[in-house]
């Protein structure tokens, strides 16, 4: 027994595990223990958290609104500046001195060639005429009479000569009835004269009285009135109180728009050019003119000729002295190029794969509206909005046509609508944005 217990026990320790022979089993640690996944977590919740502010936060941009543009800009050689003037104009006066007593226009009124439009104190004038006219009358009268003589002297010659042929009377009574004859014909002619005379002086009178009566030179409009009734008018002297011209009147037919331009763009003008009128008073309003003078005088002072474009289209709200603009043409417009276009500016225009968009600015629009045409309305009425009012940016596609001068036309957006201009890169579809001041 004590033989196989020795022999077991060398066994059993034959049995004993090796550890040293045996590969090292590692443990897993957790996956939240990995330092370079959560470094790209937290890269990713930056982005996210940039993207959220950038989206809370306003970035502040240029603000600019689509425009209607006229096509006639892209045919235009040359634009000047300038002033509605009437060819025919006139302060209107009397030639003669006295107090003004009627004064029967005001500012605006049309009148007639001939029309009365003020009279001066003239009583003393009247009675002259009169005075002249009753002595016409009276030298009629008188000549009247002097015939009757002239009659009654040529009959009773006439009867002295046939006595005198059958002697009963002498030949001194045929005399003395010739002499009578004689002296009333010559008394005719001093009648004559003497009516010829009261005519001339009566036509004096009425002068003098005629030239106490205003009268409009030509038809037209009254446009200033520079004398009231009381004034006393008096259109030689410069004296203290009293008044040259009573009122000032054009003929609105003759306006035309006088510009100065350089000379040496002076090339591009010719005689009957064409040329679009834009009135700054009334944006909206362009018309047709022609060129009809340049006045061959130079300007040393400021190197400029001076260019006359006649109106070939006629609007009451035309009026002296309003500037103008005015834009010379390569050619005639024909009627569409004559419609405003929707335009804006070039720097508005972002391009992405190939195609164009803009980004619209609307007050409170929500990420990816659309934006068409109808909601230039929109945009216009966000310009009244409350200061505080929040501004999206909404990138829209747009459809672009031909150059507009320095504009791009635009298909699909209304004049009024706000765009971005030179939008920064980091702006996106819907991000709140402000208008920059400048």
């Amino acid at each position: 027994m004590s033989s196989i217990d020795a022999s077991g026990g060398d066994n059993l320790s034959k049995l004993s595990i090796d550890r040293g022979a045996l590969p090292t089993l590692r443990r897993k640690k957790p996956w939240y223990t990995r330092w370079w996944l959560w470094l790209v977590l937290a890269l990713v919740a930056a982005g996210i958290a940039a993207t959220l502010a950038q989206r809370g936060r306003a970035t502040p941009v240029e603000v600019g609104s689509v425009t209607a543009a006229f096509p006639s800009q892209a045919v235009a050689v040359l634009n000047a500046t300038g002033r509605v003037t009437a060819q025919t104009r006139a302060s209107v006066s009397s030639k003669g001195t006295g107090r003004l007593e009627w004064l029967g226009v005001v500012e605006g009124q049309r009148v007639q060639k001939g029309d009365v439009i003020a009279r001066l104190e003239n009583r003393d004038v009247a009675a002259q005429r009169d005075q002249a006219a009753a002595q016409v009358k009276s030298a009629q009268a008188n000549l009247a009479q002097g015939q009757a003589e002239l009659e009654d002297a040529q009959a009773a010659l006439k009867r002295a000569r046939e006595l005198a042929q059958k002697g009963f009377i002498t030949d001194s009574a045929v005399d003395t009835a010739e002499a009578r004859f004689n002296k009333a014909r010559a008394s005719i002619q001093q009648l004559q004269a003497q009516i010829s005379v009261a005519q001339a002086n009566y036509r004096v009178a009425e002068v003098s009285y005629d030239q106490t009566l205003i009268r409009a030179p030509f038809a037209g409009i009254v446009l200033t009135k520079s004398a009231n009734v009381g004034d006393i008018i008096t259109p030689f002297s410069a004296a203290a109180g009293t008044t040259g011209a009573v009122v000032t009147m054009a003929d609105m037919a003759t306006l035309e728009v006088e510009a100065d331009v350089s000379e040496s763009s002076i090339a591009k003008i010719t005689l009957n050019q064409p040329t679009e009128i834009q009135l700054d008073a009334f944006p909206e309003l362009r018309l047709m003119g022609r060129v009809s003078r340049i006045v061959p005088t130079v300007d040393r002072s400021k190197a400029t000729l001076l260019v006359k474009v006649k109106f070939e289209e006629t609007d009451p709200r035309v009026l002296p002295d309003m500037s103008a603009r005015i834009a010379f043409l390569s050619r005639a417009l024909t009627v569409d190029e004559r419609k405003p276009v929707p335009a804006l500016r070039p720097e508005a225009i972002v391009r992405r794969d190939g195609k164009a968009f803009v980004y619209v600015v609307q007050a409170g629009a929500k990420d990816g509206a659309a934006v068409t045409a109808e909601a230039g309305k929109d945009s216009k009425d966000a310009k009244t909005d409350a200061p505080g009012a929040p501004l999206r940016a909404v990138l829209t596609p747009v459809q672009l046509g031909a150059k507009v001068g320095d504009l791009v036309r635009v298909q699909n957006l209304a004049p009024g609508t706000r765009v971005v201009i030179n939008p920064p890169e980091k702006l996106g579809d819907g991000h709140l944005v402000s208008a920059q001041k400048k």
